[in-house]
């Protein structure tokens, strides 16, 4: 179960850069790891972020039988994809730019479209990504461009209706509404409510009878998404009232199932479980660093932080010492 925000979700679609930066979708240097060392080949294993999970969408794009063809799609030999699952396939392995380049992850993505489409879908899935891979590396420049500009909501909606021109040139209307349908719905609905807070020239009361009106005019798959977060949360406060209170882990297993289904109680649980784990890896570690940078021993600062570095590389992965700050005082 892969819990996030939708909100603002296309516009924060712009912001791919994540740790890497734009050099990655722009052609720049690739990650360590992402290809075999003195060979060039295309690493082709999972990024680690991704272990554990599985693909979003790739069980729709299963099981989803193929469309029922328009007369002119039958002319022209063509099918319907499933384009909202395959964007979402798409944008799971391509979360792990960064880890991967995108080349790596490009490759994947292909091998998985083989293994999972039927062979009358396969041509077009492969187009369909290399278009939305070009498209995303076009949002890139747009990015850098508003990245210049201040913050507000009428930025903001420039940078949206900047984001859909680009889309526009890389897909139909039919396939934008497809793949990004339901983002567009989210985003203008944030955009609407920022209009309203920032308006100075509404009342506390106006801007709250404003955004109730806008409350009830949401559909009701927007409604269900900005109530799932909350209802996590309201789940786990309850959790850890069981907790405090004893309850053991199989009351608190019947409680998420209760709330959610039985396969999102065993992820919390899977969940749980990894926190633990990693939370037990982090003790062990800060007690060897503080041996190493309090003990009564004749290293000198320079050695030290050698040291810590070789206990880093030692027990965490390239991804994971880069959360190791967050827990060093």
């Amino acid at each position: 179960m892969r819990l996030r925000s939708k909100a603002l979700a296309g516009l924060a679609g712009l912001a791919l850069l994540g740790w890497w930066g734009a050099d990655m979708w722009l052609g720049g240097d690739s990650p360590t790891g992402a290809r075999n060392a003195g060979t060039g080949a295309i690493a082709s294993g999972p990024a680690h972020s991704l272990q554990g999970t599985a693909p979003d969408g790739l069980h729709a794009v299963q099981t989803m039988g193929l469309h029922a063809l328009p007369t002119q799609c039958r002319e022209a030999g063509c099918t319907v994809l499933p384009y909202a699952e395959l964007k979402r396939l798409f944008d799971y392995y391509l979360s792990t730019v960064g880890e991967l380049s995108v080349e790596a992850i490009g490759a994947q993505i292909r091998t998985v479209l083989a293994q999972n489409l039927k062979p009358v879908q396969l041509p077009q899935a492969e187009r369909l990504l290399e278009r939305y891979l070009s498209f995303k590396k076009a949002l890139v420049t747009v990015e850098q461009q508003f990245a210049k500009k201040p913050t507000g909501s009428a930025v903001l909606r420039e940078r949206f209706d900047a984001m859909r021109m680009v889309r526009a040139r890389f897909f139909s209307a039919e396939e934008a509404q497809a793949m990004f349908g339901a983002e567009d719905l989210h985003d203008l609905d944030a955009l609407a409510r920022l209009d309203i807070v920032n308006d100075a020239q509404l009342s506390p009361q106006d801007k709250q009878a404003r955004l109730a009106a806008l409350d009830k005019q949401l559909p009701t798959s927007l409604r269900e998404d900005r109530e799932a977060p909350r209802a996590v949360i309201k789940l786990e406060a309850q959790v850890a009232a069981l907790r405090a209170a004893g309850a053991g882990e199989d009351e608190v297993y019947r409680a998420r199932a209760k709330a959610f289904d039985s396969a999102a109680a065993s992820r919390f649980a899977e969940l749980d479980q990894e926190e633990r784990a990693w939370q037990e890896r982090i003790a062990g570690y800060l007690a060897e660093r503080n041996r190493i940078l309090q003990g009564a021993s004749a290293l000198n600062q320079t050695e030290q932080a050698a040291a810590v570095t070789a206990l880093q590389q030692a027990r965490f992965d390239e991804a994971e010492r880069k959360r190791l700050a967050a827990y060093e005082p």
